[in-house]
């Protein structure tokens, strides 16, 4: 009768790989295949994040005049910052949860029937953390629904912008917009104006709303429902944006939240470019000879006077000339030493990409901006319109 062999026993190596292949599986989905290094500079922007947006309520509550200087008033305003976000029934979910924390505890002692002493201990940890742990749900919670709110309306904007530039007559175009948050406050198009001639305009036009977030994008999309309607009808330039900055008055809580705005009118057969700048960065017009022109004629931002007047300006493009429209949030950018990108570095860029496409010039502009900022978090939108003159 033969003897049974016994099963075989895997070594412990392989059964410490069995292990690790799961282990490895859980931390790639919780870090979605980040290294430890990016990890931390995502951390790193968080937190230097949620510090400004604190900071900048501790010193609306105590200006500088009437603060008091050293460690505790400094510690105490913001904490009265932190706990200011939360709701009422938060913050004392959250300060009894810190007072569990930190209570050591202790026991009790009592007789029972049988007359032996029975010593009870308590210790208050676990139900602070309890309690914090529940907190934690909660703003989570709070995150996760806003955080779909927020992908709604990014998808809605989206749908707002145009996904390509269109086919100009002369002109070659490229675009790009980077948010500083989920949704920005810029905005550009480029599309057809009907005319009385036999061939249509081009309208081209960049804004920038004041601010940034939701907001911002609230006004962005009132914007481009005013341009779209009001451009249907025949009538000017400085007609158009006459009518757009009183409806933009009408929506601005007395100027606060104003728009500035550079709008261009194209006309294929001339080559001419009409245009008024509403308070906005001075476009770029880099002629085929290599000189640098500006063009700021117009008058003050949307939104701010409802009688403001405008002027248009005109220039003559010729074959070879570039246009170069951007938001604040290109030349402003920071690096980690606080510096901005600026327009110089603009010009050095756009002049070592003139021989090639718009397309070309947008990424190395891109590019440029990205190696000059590094890690720094973005605290603005950057929009860029470029156009090159066939």
């Amino acid at each position: 009768m033969s003897t049974p062999t016994p099963p075989a026993v895997p070594p412990p190596a392989n059964r410490r790989s069995g292990f690790l292949v799961p282990l490895n599986r859980f931390w790639q989905r919780v870090t979605e295949g980040l290294e430890l290094g990016q990890l931390w500079k995502q951390f790193s922007a968080d937190a230097r994040a949620s510090y400004r947006l604190y900071q900048r309520d501790f010193e609306a509550q105590s200006p500088a005049a009437t603060r008091k200087s050293g460690f505790w008033p400094t510690a105490q305003g913001l904490a009265w910052a932190i706990l200011e976000k939360l709701t009422p029934a938060r913050r004392v979910l959250l300060l009894l949860g810190f007072l569990l924390l930190v209570f050591p505890g202790g026991s009790f002692s009592h007789h029972n029937e049988a007359g032996q002493v029975e010593v009870v201990e308590f210790d208050f940890h676990f139900v602070g953390g309890a309690l914090l742990f529940v907190l934690l749900m909660l703003e989570i919670a709070d995150r996760v629904v806003m955080k779909r709110d927020l992908e709604i309306a990014r998808d809605i904007q989206k749908w707002l912008l145009p996904a390509g530039p269109p086919q100009v007559p002369g002109l070659s175009l490229a675009f790009a917009t980077r948010p500083a948050n989920t949704v920005a406050g810029d905005f550009y198009d480029v599309f057809p104006r009907s005319t009385t001639e036999s061939q249509p305009h081009f309208l081209l036009a960049v804004a920038d709303v004041a601010g940034k977030s939701i907001p911002a994008a609230l006004l962005m999309a009132t914007f481009q429902a005013s341009l779209k309607t009001l451009s249907s009808v025949p009538c000017s330039l400085v007609e158009l944006v006459t009518g757009m900055n009183r409806y933009a008055a009408t929506n601005s809580q007395g100027g606060l939240r104003f728009t500035t705005a550079f709008l261009a009118e194209f006309d294929p057969p001339s080559r001419t470019l009409s245009y008024v700048n509403a308070g906005h960065n001075a476009p770029i017009l880099r002629r085929a000879s290599g000189a640098i022109e500006r063009l700021t004629s117009g008058g003050m931002p949307l939104g701010i006077q409802a009688e403001a007047s405008y002027e248009a300006g005109t220039v003559s493009l010729r074959a070879g000339d570039w246009l170069v429209v951007f938001t604040d949030g290109l030349v402003e950018a920071l690096n980690a030493r606080g510096e901005e990108y600026d327009e110089p570095r603009l010009f050095s860029v756009l002049q070592l990409g003139v021989a090639g496409t718009p397309e070309g010039l947008l990424r190395s502009i891109m590019r440029d901006l990205d190696a000059f900022v590094g890690a720094t978090p973005q605290h603005d939108d950057v929009t860029c319109l470029l156009v090159k003159v066939e």
